[in-house]
């Protein structure tokens, strides 16, 4: 394939992806393995439930008649703040987030995030006025970012590296089970009267964060961070119980553990570990810049239309019935989880830029078709003259939308930044990523419904010609990551020589069965060492 294809740095030999291959045991059969599998979903891949029951909240109580009487109707730019505030919290809690990795770990980052977003949600329940429901947002998407960055790459540096690019993947489809979960609930309270309609929902937000409290201290820290904080027993033992169900003489642990030490020494010799390190080689730019647009292109590919306003899309062509939007929102919903669960399966037969690919020309295709089918349906609307033909045709095109989405920006999303950052820096950029993406939401999501107000149908050929745009930037910028451990792409775009090191360690291990050294990092990146023998 033309374009960026693989970086050099990819090119040395993966022994652990081909030892990890050679092993047939599945992952059920294995206990350990199981229990950390099953306990990863409540912990870590709930946290997208918070992100997806809000998107689908905000759209649901927009058409609930007490929400919409008790902050007085919302319109143009208060209605746009109200949608646009759990992004401008996110985008303020940003610069912390590497910090606070860095120094509590993956776990209690998921912590403190999570208690952040309780609080935010209870104080959206009781909110007496549009100021006070902003506010509550605001705090919500303060405490949401930390929870992603640490969570996506917990899940990255926990999971066995066969599962991995599925468990990733996964990790945003429960998005959609928060959005079918908060649809449910929404469409359920539609019939009461009283405030409870919305104040239910609003309180209900902070079921995930319960979740994640009561359980996240009950998964395994990643290895990759005890390495880092000189915890090398505790690490070892993390990837013997989990990786190689106790057997501590297990050959591929003893390999893998040398790739993750040799690897983190060599980042930790090379990272101040500050922002600064994102631009300070040319290699660490192009993964900045690979990381700002994808996280522009997951909002600006025109998916905040249908996860916001799929009202008053509605609307537009004549659907005005609160009962049948209700309904195609959960339909809409349960349609997106379905797409979501398949494509996360195909990360493992297709490769990334070919996903990327196949995401961003089919959204071009389908948008190009849904202006067309809008604008005729719209004209038939405003002349009085319902044109039934553009009204089925324009929701057809909403639920195309999805499958077309679900291939690159969703199911590869964090499965790509965790496989392009290396652990010294995973956190700030997946928080670069982030901050990119929530600038971008905060931007669509306010400036949606006053597009939508003044230009009507044009609006979307805004997005259309973004794709175009993305399409180009996906086939000469994106490389391949595809079938390679985490520390066999930490060196993608570095110094071959760097990847090579970190496969001498390996073969020191598999071909010439030395032990791994077990030892403490010290600040200069050298390893003062003793061996696992001793221990074992």
């Amino acid at each position: 394939m033309g374009g960026a294809g693989p970086a050099s740095g990819a090119s040395s030999d993966p022994i652990i992806t081909r030892l990890a291959n050679e092993d047939k045991v599945r992952w059920y059969r294995k206990p350990n393995l199981r229990y950390l599998y099953f306990l990863l979903f409540p912990t870590c891949m709930g946290i997208e439930l918070t992100s997806g029951f809000d998107s689908q909240m905000i759209n649901a109580l927009q058409i609930v008649p007490s929400w919409v009487s008790y902050f007085g109707n919302p319109q143009g730019s208060l209605k746009g703040i109200i949608a646009a505030a759990y992004s401008l919290g996110a985008i303020l809690s940003l610069p912390f987030i590497g910090m606070v990795n860095d120094k509590f770990g993956r776990r209690w980052s998921i912590m403190g995030g999570s208690f952040i977003m309780v609080i935010g949600a209870l104080i959206q329940g009781f909110s007496v006025n549009a100021g006070m429901y902003v506010v509550a947002r605001l705090i919500l998407g303060f405490g949401i970012p930390t929870c992603i960055v640490s969570a996506s790459s917990l899940i990255g540096e926990l999971a066995y590296p066969k599962e991995r690019p599925v468990l990733t993947s996964l990790f945003n489809v429960a998005y959609f089970v928060g959005q079918i979960t908060a649809a449910g609930i929404c469409f359920g309270t539609n019939n009461i009267t009283t405030n409870m309609a919305w104040k239910i929902p609003s309180w209900l937000q902070m079921c995930p964060s319960l979740l994640q409290i009561a359980f996240v201290l009950f998964l395994p820290e990643s290895p990759r961070w005890l390495v880092q904080q000189d915890r090398i027993e505790e690490a070892y033992e993390v990837l013997v119980k989990y990786h190689a169900e106790g057997n501590r003489e297990s050959e591929f642990v003893k390999a893998e553990f040398a790739q993750i030490q040799t690897t983190i020494t060599i980042e930790l010799e090379h990272s101040k570990r500050s922002w600064g390190d994102l631009i300070a080689t040319a290699g660490m730019r192009r993964r900045m810049l690979i990381s700002c647009m994808l996280g522009l292109f997951t909002q600006w590919s025109g998916n905040t239309l249908i996860s916001y306003y799929l009202g008053d899309l509605l609307g537009m062509i004549g659907k005005n019935d609160s009962v049948f939007k209700q309904q195609i929102n959960v339909a809409t919903a349960c349609w997106q989880l379905v797409c979501g669960v398949i494509v996360a399966f195909l990360v493992l037969k297709f490769r990334r830029r070919q996903m990327y690919l196949a995401c961003t020309i089919s959204l071009l295709c389908v948008y190009v078709a849904w202006t067309i089918s809008m604008e005729r349906a719209i004209a038939g609307n405003e002349s009085g003259n319902p044109n039934n033909s553009a009204n089925i045709a324009t929701i057809f095109w909403i639920f195309a939308y999805s499958p077309c989405y679900n291939i690159g920006y969703n199911a590869l999303t964090y499965t790509y930044l965790v496989e392009l950052w290396p652990f010294a820096e995973r956190s700030r950029g997946i928080a670069f990523f982030q901050l990119f993406g929530r600038m971008a939401n905060f931007f669509t999501t306010f400036v949606n419904p006053i597009g939508l107000a003044n230009a009507s149908w044009r609006y979307l050929i805004s997005y259309c010609c973004f794709l175009v745009f993305e399409i180009g930037f996906v086939y000469f910028m994106f490389p391949e990551t595809f079938g390679r451990t985490l520390e066999e792409l930490a060196f993608l775009f570095e110094d071959k020589a760097l990847a090579d090191e970190a496969v001498h360690a390996v073969e020191k291990v598999v071909v010439h069965h030395e032990e791994p050294a077990v030892g403490r990092v010290s600040s200069g990146g050298k390893v003062e060492t003793s061996e696992i023998a001793q221990k074992a």
